[in-house]
């Protein structure tokens, strides 16, 4: 069947909603939703109902958008106090143990295939990053929480990874083009693309919190929409100039997500959205231009790398790169083990294929079984793991959210009403532009005998009496430090 203008919205939708309740059928059953999207993308291909789909320039493309919209979803979500005191270990994680994951492939691949040892490290520099979307959406889904701040580490890790294995996937394919070129050719390509990009993620967080708290939309709908442009635009500018484009938009995430924003609330759900419709996007894209019997005949030699990529290549780098830490060795064995290969893998899979080099398909068809065979083995057995090694916390102990706070009968909500007085400080400014501290929130304005719901761009002005809800009284106090109220007696 070929995609036409006439029937492409009527197979898309009908491809997303079958995705959709293959994701239902998976959370009931624990089988991951990843796996399913691509399931029904290649039940769709040509090996199935017969779409044609093969032009992986699309599927790059694709991925290229979706991971834009993953990261920026997933650093919106990071909250810098919890990733704070696992900084390091993530960063570790995200550099030293992509590189020693990538070289320990590279090695193996060379010594049990034909490739030669740059076609080696250049598959396993495309497997050698966790995957952002299955690890966010395969810890979250499960809704499992872990003890010693190892939730953090994981997503970090997979969080900011993706820019390593991709400035190693581009090295090591220049090396296979041109053969010519050094090993040691590629280490002021690493340092540009990381300084480049870890510099301009920084200053278009700030430059975006600028322009999204200042700018006067008029309308609260387009917000999400700015963000958005703001986020491409990161992406892009900074590809332009050497820099990655991935690690930007991550850094640039994470940024606004611990400052107040205009609407940050309905930021972070839309994205959060927009990441998932991604994600299903993605996989079904990537199912569809994989073509099932063509994997077939590397089925054996795909098994022996996955292995030895889950139970030796990744256990070794994580051991290794958290060698300056501590940390007991059970945590360390339970970070190997959520190692979980995805999409990125396969979008980095495509780079060979458009530079034709002569073994891209083998690449990419071994990278599609790894990728499959790592989320089915490791992405089902987080939770049995995390119990069996003793890091998953009882469910009574789980982190309450402030709903759930709220609900409960031993919640100890504080709540005042101040009034901003005639010529205050705080007169005439936005709400977003006053350091809350992060433990209120205004439930309600009352002004001139009506009651206003705020959000971050709601002016104040003189005698609105502001309902505050805190967690505890020391809340209430800083509250009146950030207004510049004498508190009353």
């Amino acid at each position: 069947m070929n995609i036409t203008i006439e029937n492409i919205l009527l197979i898309g939708s009908l491809l997303l909603l079958a995705s959709v309740l293959a994701g239902k059928t998976s959370y009931k059953y624990g089988i991951p939703t990843l796996i399913l999207f691509l399931v029904v993308g290649m039940l769709a291909g040509s090996d199935g109902f017969g779409i044609e789909f093969d032009d992986p320039q699309i599927a790059q493309f694709v991925g290229i958008v979706a991971l834009n919209f993953i990261l920026f979803s997933g650093g919106m979500e990071t909250n810098w106090n919890s990733i704070k005191p696992v900084l390091w270990q993530g960063i570790s994680l995200s550099t030293v143990g992509v590189f020693l994951t990538a070289t320990a492939m590279g090695t193996f691949i060379w010594l049990i295939t034909d490739l030669t040892i740059y076609e080696g490290l250049l598959m396993g520099a495309i497997v050698s990053s966790t995957d952002a979307a299955a690890v966010f959406s395969i810890l979250r889904s499960k809704n499992l929480a872990l003890k010693s701040n190892l939730r953090p580490t994981l997503e970090l890790e997979s969080g900011s990874n993706d820019p390593m294995a991709y400035v190693l996937t581009i090295a090591f394919l220049s090396l296979v083009i041109n053969q010519d070129l050094g090993l040691f050719s590629i280490i002021p390509l690493f340092f540009q693309q990381m300084l480049v990009g870890g510099a301009c993620g920084f200053l278009f967080g700030k430059v975006s919190k600028y322009i999204i708290n200042k700018i006067e939309l008029g309308f609260d709908g387009l917000y999400p929409v700015l963000v958005i442009a703001l986020m491409f635009i990161t992406f892009s500018a900074t590809d332009a100039i050497g820099g990655n484009g991935f690690l930007a938009v991550y850094l640039c995430a994470v940024y606004l997500g611990n400052q107040n924003i205009i609407h940050k609330r309905t930021i972070i759900k839309l994205f959060d959205g927009l990441a998932w419709l991604m994600q299903i996007i993605l996989f079904l894209t990537l199912g569809l231009l994989v073509f099932p019997s063509h994997v077939l005949p590397f089925v054996g030699i795909g098994i022996l790398i996955s292995l030895f990529l889950i139970f030796i290549a990744r256990p070794l780098s994580v051991f290794i790169s958290l060698i300056p830490f501590k940390m007991k060795m059970r945590r360390r064995f339970y970070i190997s083990w959520v190692g979980l290969r995805g999409a990125v893998p396969i979008v980095f899979a495509t780079y060979p294929l458009l530079a034709g080099i002569d073994k891209a398909d083998m690449i990419f068809n071994v990278v599609f079984f790894i990728s499959v065979t790592s989320v089915i083995i490791q992405g089902t057995t987080l939770s049995v793991v995390a119990k069996w090694l003793h890091v998953a916390l009882p469910q009574k102990a789980k982190r309450k959210t402030p709903v759930d706070l709220l609900l409960s009968e031993d919640a100890k909500t504080t709540m005042t009403e101040i009034e901003i007085p005639r010529g205050g400080f705080v007169v005439g400014k936005r709400i977003v532009e006053i350091q809350f501290p992060k433990s209120t929130i205004i439930a309600m304005i009352s002004r001139d005998n009506r009651f206003i719901t705020p959000s971050g761009s709601t002016i104040l002005e003189a005698n609105d009496i502001l309902m505050i809800l805190s967690d505890n009284q020391e809340g209430i106090d800083k509250i009146y430090e950030s207004l510049q109220i004498k508190a009353r007696k």
